[in-house]
């Protein structure tokens, strides 16, 4: 609070612009949280950057700062030549505690002065908005120059014919009705509360001016054709009567590719050897454009990213792609709000920091939610690799909308699409939120298409909860809090996404808005918090493989307002979760949709054809590929299995660690891959890292040396190397790579990473501490837990007796087979364990085999995994026995001593 005061006192002083006096006027109250950047804003520093990153003019002025302003019960008649009683600060919106206004008004005016510089003479001047909410009408010089309405869009004013020599008066009359009308508002409330918030009205990003000729271009269409290798390129412009265009693509100062053509038509510029966008690897291409001939002249230059965007079959679901390749999109519910600016960040600096940040934490996605950001966010986006699902603002909840209603929407809408349709980052556009002022679902999907084919189009986020979503567009998308739940699978058409989920909260005293905190769940601290978060994200990795899905929305990256539910707090001075463990779980989670997973066993198959029966296996110390069936034997098996770990030398990466060699992992070494045992050394862990890239050819993943960039885990005459495409080695032929450098990961040939020995009578103790006299038995055909001792009845140590079997699914799993009740097998059955006759089904048999892990808690014993239902495992709870995974629904599923309840020692049997 200290650091805004003072920022405040500097500012009460006379303030002149461009020869006019500005009234002297009080400074108003700090808001009610600041940020680390609020300190920073002055009226000589308000968003001085270049407003508007894809479509760049050297000169221009910046109009932020301090005008003068007041409420106005009318905007018709503009009050022209006089002094207004404030001062508000440019582009802050009103309710801002950095506009100076801190309130509401549902009409205002804006005044200033301005001077045209003399170098723009015989041009024309365009006064430019970043957005103004909701309507705005301006005069110069008494002059009415134009109106606009839509809070969510840029526009621009032709004001050369009003403009006179020397000072010149700028007035803008907004009128501002929130939610009081049907225009689109987002979250924006005039009584805010709850998950709503306080309105953003008024001017609310940067004004500005720039000289253009009198055919100017007007916008830059971009759409990346990485089939083709081009861009697809409409030059839009003003005035223009016979002019043509040309077009270049650059990198790094140097023209790769140029096109020339006429406005309006589509320009296809080569793009040779394109490197394509990726969050992993943003690369961005620059752009120039120039209109040629009579009355040209103008020069614009922008930039864009080479990436495509659809959908396909991927395994047999149908995936959302990026460059023809599945990424599963882990991202936040990005609200865009900030406690000083509401909806307008300080600074550049803190707009960049919420993405860097979620970047940081491991997320590959941000959905911007029922909101249009400034448009140096999406360059931020950009710039960092971050895929972007765009919302449309709603119109206000609970209220039909009426026809103006609906026909100002689709308008407001379309010039959204248009306004953005050349960012790299967005990759799906959501018209509808939770059935919010919704109509026509169907039809404005198929609208919303028919403007933009080149993305995914999710009619209604939430279609689970609250609304219709007409079956049409390319996303189901679910809403479960705090989930993950059981979202919906996907389609013939449409992929699967939990558009919403999570909503973990926290308290955080002294970096909190006013009132009472809001969450889904509240946790008791950041350890806690964390923990949640950690276990509710794990859960996420079954359904990518089991049901489908293909990206989840965590709510949220801050707190706002009311709401507790951030990452950070909504001053963004504290980080309220465990930085590393949200950044693991995240990427895990990611790459657990190439089919890797740290701490899991999996096999390696090969893709290329004709070879798609073969593995990768290790065999007298080497790496090689052969035949691995169901018939094959046990050794083979196991040598064709391996435990993922997270990379020795880059836990963003992987190691491959020999499931019956344990501590030795496949390393490269004179680029042949080997397993050896890790010795210590800096450079075997290098040589044993390898980050998963997306498959070069068809399905799949490409593992990429982690000291050798370019060279990829690939086969060749059966052997395996560290090779690289169109290399000097034999094995870096190019014929048959991309496929030869793809791999499938999948189950595990051998599905038990501990061993039980078969045959043998075992007993399976309780480790919990307090609990570890009893045993696992059978009484009445349900399993739970007992006190069994010497002095036991001889029945009692019968049902704690189990023989090991082979699993009755899968021999390289385990049964138990009741000692005293022969046939009699453990199963599970609505998620309880039993003892049941074996019934000869195939469901009984995998409910009967449960597949042996190191122990979750540590130390010595084992974990018994459920066969058939991912991430469940033989627990106790209230003497009961179960399957249960950490942090699901169930009671049973509670994570408070999960570890210890899901390992059990393996003893010598009660009863021989």
């Amino acid at each position: 609070m200290s650091r805004f005061s003072g920022w405040a006192r500097r500012v009460v002083a006379v303030v002149v612009l461009s020869g006019a006096v500005l009234p002297v006027q009080e400074a108003q109250a700090a808001p009610p949280l600041t940020t680390p950047w609020t300190a920073e804003v002055t009226p000589a520093s308000a968003l001085p950057e270049y407003p508007r990153p894809q479509l760049v003019r050297q000169e221009w002025q910046n109009l932020n700062g301090l005008w003068q302003f007041a409420g106005t019960g009318s905007i018709t008649t503009p009050p022209v030549g006089q002094n207004l009683a404030e001062q508000v600060l440019v582009p802050y919106p009103i309710e801002s505690g950095l506009s100076r206004i801190q309130r509401h008004e549902d009409r205002m005016w804006y005044r200033r002065t301005f001077t045209v510089p003399a170098t723009w003479s015989g041009r024309r001047v365009r006064l430019n908005f970043g957005a103004v909410s909701w309507e705005t009408r301006v005069w110069v010089n008494g002059t009415s120059v134009g109106t606009h309405t839509g809070g969510y869009d840029p526009f621009g004013l032709d004001i050369t014919s009003a403009l006179r020599t020397g000072s010149n008066e700028l007035i803008v009359g907004v009128y501002a009705p929130v939610d009081a009308t049907g225009a689109p508002v987002g979250k924006q409330r005039r009584s805010p509360g709850g998950i709503f918030y306080t309105a953003h009205s008024g001017i609310w990003q940067t004004v500005w001016m720039e000289p253009v000729n009198a055919a100017s271009v007007t916008r830059l269409d971009t759409v990346p054709d990485v089939a083709a290798g081009r861009l697809d390129l409409v030059v839009q412009a003003a005035g223009a009567s016979g002019q043509q265009v040309r077009a270049e693509v650059m990198t790094g100062g140097t023209v790769v590719g140029t096109a020339t053509g006429a406005i309006g038509a589509h320009l296809r510029v080569p793009v040779p050897d394109a490197q394509l966008w990726t969050p992993d690897d943003p690369f961005l291409y620059d752009l120039r454009v120039t209109l040629t001939g009579t009355g040209g002249g103008d020069v614009v230059t922008g930039y864009f990213g080479m990436r495509s965007v659809g959908k396909a079959m991927v395994g047999g679901v149908l995936r959302p792609t990026l460059n023809g390749r599945f990424v599963f999109q882990l991202g936040t519910l990005d609200q865009g709000y900030w406690p000083d600016g509401i909806s307008t960040a300080p600074t550049d600096a803190a707009l960049r920091f919420d993405l860097e940040q979620q970047k940081a934490l491991g997320y590959n996605t941000v959905r911007k939610h029922v909101k249009v950001e400034p448009a140096r966010w999406y360059y931020w986006a950009d710039r960092l690799g971050l895929l972007v699902w765009q919302d449309m603002p709603s119109m206000r909840t609970g209220v039909s909308p009426s026809t103006a209603d609906r026909a100002n929407f689709e308008s407001e809408l379309r010039r959204v699409i248009d306004h953005l349709r050349g960012i790299t980052s967005i990759v799906q556009w959501v018209p509808f939120n939770e059935g919010w002022g919704e109509y026509d679902p169907a039809r404005i999907a198929d609208l919303v298409k028919s403007w933009d084919p080149s993305r995914l189009v999710n009619n209604n986020s939430g279609s689970n909860c609250c609304g219709f979503d007409g079956g049409n567009g390319d996303v189901v998308d679910d809403h479960i809090y705090v989930g993950p739940g059981t979202p919906q699978r996907p389609s013939a058409s449409r992929v699967a996404v939990l558009g919403e989920f999570g909503g973990l909260g926290l308290l955080s005293p002294g970096h909190q808005w006013p009132g009472n905190g809001f969450a889904y769940e509240m946790t008791s601290d950041s350890t806690a918090l964390t923990n949640r978060y950690v276990a509710i994200n794990e859960q996420l990795k079954p359904l990518i493989v089991n049901n489908g899905l293909s990206a989840a929305i965590y709510t949220q990256p801050t707190d706002v307002e009311n709401e507790v539910n951030g990452l950070w707090t909504y001053d963004r001075r504290v980080l309220k979760m465990n930085a590393d463990r949200v950044r693991a779980v995240n990427r895990s989670v990611i790459q657990s949709a190439t089919g890797l997973t740290a701490g899991a066993l999996t096999s390696l198959r090969v893709t290329t054809s004709g070879h798609t029966d073969r593995f990768l296996r290790h065999q007298d110390g080497l790496a090689r590929t052969d035949v691995v069936t169901a018939a094959g034997t046990d050794g083979l098996k196991q040598d064709a299995t391996f435990w993922v770990r997270q990379g020795l030398a880059d836990q963003g990466c992987f190691s491959f660690e020999s499931r019956n060699f344990p501590g030795h992992f496949l390393r490269h070494s004179a680029f042949r891959v080997r397993k050896d045992a890790r010795d210590g050394t800096a450079l075997f862990d290098r040589d044993a890292t390898f980050c998963a890239r997306a498959a070069q050819a068809g399905t799949g993943v490409s593992l990429e040396s982690l000291n050798l960039p370019g060279h990829f885990l690939r086969h060749y005459a059966e052997a395996v190397y560290a090779a690289r495409s169109g290399g000097p080695n034999a094995w870096d032929t190019a014929a048959s790579f991309a496929a030869d450098v793809t791999w499938l990961p999948g189950a595990p040939w051998w599905r038990s990473g501990a061993d039980l020995t078969v045959g043998a009578a075992q007993s399976l103790r309780v480790t919990t501490p307090g609990f570890t006299d009893r045993y696992l038995r059978h009484q009445d055909s349900l399993a739970r837990t007992d006190v069994v001792n010497a002095a036991s009845a001889q029945v009692l140590k019968s049902d704690a007796t189990f023989y090991v079997r082979r699993g009755l699914a899968d021999g390289s799993c385990y049964s138990f087979e009741s000692r005293n009740f022969a046939g009699h097998f453990l199963r599970h059955a609505d998620f309880r364990v039993r003892k049941d006759a074996r019934d000869g089904t195939a469901l009984f048999d995998q409910d009967a085999t449960f597949c042996a892990q190191p122990p979750r808690a540590g130390g010595t014993g084992v974990t018994l995994a459920s066969y058939n239902i991912a991430n469940h495992a033989v627990r106790h709870y209230a003497e009961a026995v179960y399957i249960a995974v950490p942090g699901g629904s169930h009671a049973f599923d509670a994570p408070a001593g999960y570890d210890q309840d899901v390992t059990w020692a393996v003893s010598a049997p009660w009863a021989p």
